[in-house]
């Protein structure tokens, strides 16, 4: 019975998830109805499972946070993530990009809610330029560190490895990129290099800042490789809000296909933001990403992916089922390479991952 409550045990874990989801659509269907019900329930298996990247990418970075701010990731950070990056932000986005007051956003996505998409949809080249450009630079950042020896696709991380030597090269190749984008066909030219340089320029502030305040916790603490606390957790936290409100861009304006009633986009998408911040907090603990060695890798494949679909999409339309089924695919093969490796150093036919 003790092990149920561990602080590693799924039951832990996972018991807020199951918790909110129930309570949640128990009420969605006492006020709503079986078809709210419905909607609610699609929304969220949507956002779980085209999310696993983003737990991932989560997972690599929640492993530098202390104890007290994974907690803080599973409870404050909900919170951001459900009515800050889901109901909040977008109202943002429609209020700056329409020029309407806040509570006129406010009463359109409540009582016009088909306006609001479409005001919504209106943004979608900002918000995908934005999003496309912090992505880029997190995949880039990745596969051009040569510092990382465990290779999986090797002729092409290996090739991307010797541009690291180039000064700012992950930034200057998402620039290349965003001007890329610029193609004439790109109707909103303008916005996409404003966005996206914004997006860039988040990023790297972010990195910078993060870097800085980890020197200055190593000189206080005499040690780099400790958990990070004060400013230092902060900031990373701050970064896992950014990266997550990235990785959900596309979701919000995509759930106007389904639903276009802001409750029933709020709670199924909620619902999925928890418990996609639920699979984080697991495979830190469980030490996932140590058991599937190459999981890390699919996943930034998978961010390369949505990142060009995002910049991509102020040039032509691609459904949102696109990235989604290609990030499983690569995620899928990621682990099965994962098994296979594990498989060959216990057999003694590998003795090393290279």
């Amino acid at each position: 019975m003790k092990n149920l409550f561990h602080a590693h045990s799924p039951l832990r874990i996972f018991a807020v998830s199951g918790l909110v989801t129930i309570a949640t659509l128990v009420g969605i269907a006492l006020g709503m109805g079986a078809h709210a019900l419905w909607i609610v329930f699609i929304l969220m298996i949507v956002e779980i499972t085209f999310s696993f990247d983003n737990a991932i990418i989560n997972a690599k970075v929640l492993e530098r946070l202390s104890p007290f701010w994974q907690k803080l990731f599973l409870t404050v950070g909900i919170v951001i993530a459900i009515f800050g990056m889901r109901v909040v932000f977008p109202i943002l986005i429609v209020s700056l990009t329409s020029g309407l007051s806040w509570g006129q956003v406010i009463d359109l996505a409540l009582n016009h809610p088909k306006e609001y998409g479409h005001h919504l949809e209106e943004a979608h080249p900002m918000i995908s330029a934005f999003g496309g450009a912090f992505l880029l630079m997190l995949a880039f950042q990745f596969f051009f560190d040569d510092e990382r020896h465990t290779l999986w696709i090797k002729h092409i991380e290996s090739r991307l490895q010797r541009l690291s030597h180039w000064m700012w090269a992950p930034t200057v190749t998402t620039i290349i990129m965003l001007c890329v984008a610029m193609l004439p066909m790109n109707t909103h030219a303008r916005q996409t290099i404003i966005a996206g340089a914004l997006g860039t320029a988040t990023y790297v502030a972010i990195q910078l800042l993060v870097h800085w305040m980890d020197k200055l916790q190593a000189k206080a603490g005499g040690s780099s490789k400790k958990k990070q606390v004060g400013m230092a957790a902060f900031m990373t936290f701050m970064y896992l809000q950014i990266l997550d409100a990235s990785f959900s861009f596309d979701g919000v304006i995509g759930a106007f296909a389904i639903s276009s009633d802001i409750v029933l986009i709020a709670a199924g998408l909620g619902i999925g933001a928890i418990w996609v911040r639920s699979m984080t907090v697991y495979m830190v603990r469980r030490g996932t990403l140590n058991n599937f060695v190459y999981l890390e890798h699919g996943a930034h494949y998978t961010v390369f992916v949505l990142a060009i679909v995002m910049l991509a999409s102020a040039l032509l339309e691609i459904p949102e089922v696109v990235p989604g089924l290609t990030g499983l695919g690569i995620i899928l093969a990621s682990i099965i390479a994962s098994v296979r490796v594990r498989q060959k150093i216990a057999s003694g036919e590998l003795k090393e991952l290279s």
